[in-house]
């Protein structure tokens, strides 16, 4: 964004945007709030959309559009094969990671079926630095084991590590000793690591990856869906590439990455999804799967609207403005949380602020989902729906194991261009707040557990009546106030 400083001394995020289109929110009182909290089973993901003040739920399909963008729909061409509009987002594609071969999908996680199906077979493994929930589930679903790398600092709540989200190269290379080179499917790459706290990996880490990946024969594959943010840290993290353009890193990236893919629900800001690739043994092989799961080639499931939008909202990620409002706008809630003794993750990273759930109930044992509990106690206080990022979110192992996960984070996503700093200052007021009554807080447990991807529909209860003592003290603080 500009470098634009206040007269008075005073630092917080200035939008270079405008307001144009609005849409009414709606706060309703603590008891309701308590009440849906119960229908919802404890589960966030089960909250209706009309009983939440502030969705900070994700970052996934909920961006503003520009202005652009929306006109852009007016313009598609809704045809099933040889759509207009597929061959204008397919030389958008192109030319924003500079490949030879598109392949459209509905979304990210349908990218990972088909790469996953392509490349993984049984007894197989996949390096990579942190897994995100769905790219797991693919590559355990056929066959493979999921090996993470990260660097060591990316476990620390608290540093000053400014690339977090860096594979851990002697790591890689112990990796493919143990397993040999034969049995790496391909390493994976996640920009911005998501379950970790959206901490970014650095230029440099991709390039001696990719020089280990070449050595070996093995595939490289690049998790581009919070490429935005990572953008902006590595401009303004990375001495090395101080001075480059947007483009010319994003063009770097794709040269050292053998698969591309993305979900253009981050990335682009519509719904659909995308895999890229020079390599056309690769792209032959991934092209089958298309037809089969997602539609003819020259729509892949998405809408012709969706993806005249997302052809803009790639123009537009070149834009430093645009992909610096959503890290501005966290780094703002971190500091502000930080200052006021709540424990989050440090340095603020990409899509959204994390707050470690482990040491605001740090009387809440993992057994009983911390960073759950503490979703539900922040929308009872505040209305305002975020995601648990924790043991919640694994699943247990083929013999009932529940696996406790390495962080247990309360996801407070920033979606881009969507909520004002009055909006994001109450968050940080009704934390504070639920902070100095976090003693309040108790746990959950399980009363309905799906055995796949459970943190999506899985139903949880109080093991007290916590809920009901806070709903009790938050109306002896502040009266009638919502």
């Amino acid at each position: 964004m500009a470098n634009v400083k206040f007269y008075a001394g005073e630092s917080f995020p200035l939008e270079m945007h405008k307001v144009r289109i609005i849409q009414k929110l709606n706060l309703i009182p603590i008891e309701e709030r308590q009440k849906c909290m119960e229908a919802a089973g404890n589960n966030t993901f089960l909250l209706k959309n009309r009983d939440v003040f502030m969705d900070m739920l994700t970052d996934s399909g909920v961006n503003a559009m520009s202005d652009r963008q929306l006109a852009s729909m007016m313009a598609a061409d809704d045809s099933y094969a040889g759509s207009e509009t597929f061959t204008r987002l397919e030389k958008m594609v192109k030319k924003f990671f500079g490949v030879e071969y598109f392949l459209p999908a509905h979304q990210g996680r349908a990218c990972e079926n088909i790469i996953s199906q392509v490349f993984v077979k049984k007894g197989s493994v996949v390096p990579m630095n942190y897994h995100f929930t769905t790219s797991k589930a693919h590559i355990t679903l056929n066959g493979g084991t999921v090996e993470e790398i990260i660097v060591d600092e990316g476990f620390k709540i608290k540093s000053d590590c400014p690339f977090k989200g860096d594979i851990d190269i002697d790591k890689l290379k112990d990796v493919i000793n143990k397993w040999g080179a034969e049995n790496v499917a391909f390493v994976r790459v996640e920009a911005g690591t998501n379950l970790i706290g959206g901490q970014p990996g650095s230029l440099q880490n991709l390039s001696e990856i990719s020089s280990i990946c070449r050595l070996h024969k093995i595939p490289l594959v690049y998790d581009a869906s919070l490429l935005a943010d990572n953008l902006y840290f590595i401009m303004k993290r990375e001495k090395a590439c101080a001075g480059m353009s947007t483009h010319e890193i994003i063009l770097k990236i794709a040269a050292l990455s053998d698969v591309i893919y993305f979900s253009a629900r981050k990335l682009g800001f519509g719904r659909g999804g995308g895999i890229c690739t020079n390599n056309s043994e690769y792209f032959y092989r991934m092209r089958e799967m298309v037809p089969l799961y997602e539609g003819f080639l020259t729509y892949g499931g998405m809408s012709v609207r969706e993806m005249e939008a997302i052809a803009i909202g790639l123009e537009e990620t070149l834009d430093e403005d645009m992909i610096s409002q959503g890290p501005i706008f966290i780094e703002h809630m971190v500091k502000e949380l930080d200052r006021k003794g709540i424990p989050v993750i440090t340095p603020a990273g990409g899509l959204g602020c994390h707050v470690d759930a482990k040491a605001f109930l740090d009387h809440v044992p993992q057994s009983q989902y911390p960073a759950g509990a503490l979703a539900a106690a922040f929308y009872i206080a505040s209305g305002v729906r975020g995601m648990e990022r924790g043991t919640l979110s694994e699943q247990r192992d083929e013999n009932g194991v529940e696996p406790m996960a390495h962080v247990e984070l309360l996801r407070l996503a920033v979606p881009r261009r969507v909520f004002t700093l009055s909006q994001i200052n109450y968050a940080v007021d009704r934390l504070a707040w639920l902070y100095e009554n976090r003693r309040l807080v108790g746990g959950l447990k399980f009363v309905e557990e799906p055995k796949i991807l459970r943190f999506f529909f899985g139903r949880l209860a109080p093991l007290s009546d916590w809920q009901t003592k806070l709903v009790e003290k938050f109306r002896k603080d502040f009266g009638d106030s919502l």
